[in-house]
């Protein structure tokens, strides 16, 4: 089994915000070099934003 992991990171202007990572999430999927399976994005808020 393959597997690949990235972390993206975001910064937002705002505490709270809706971005769109679709093409980011593509960049790395295509990066990986996997043709098919499951993609897991797991979030995770920095304890300064609490």
């Amino acid at each position: 089994m393959k597997s690949y992991r990235k972390e993206l990171w975001f910064n937002i202007p705002t505490r709270r915000a809706f971005i769109n990572i679709t093409p980011q999430v593509n960049e790395a999927l295509h990066e990986s070099g996997i043709k098919e399976g499951f993609v897991l994005v797991n979030t995770s808020q920095s304890p300064s934003s609490l």
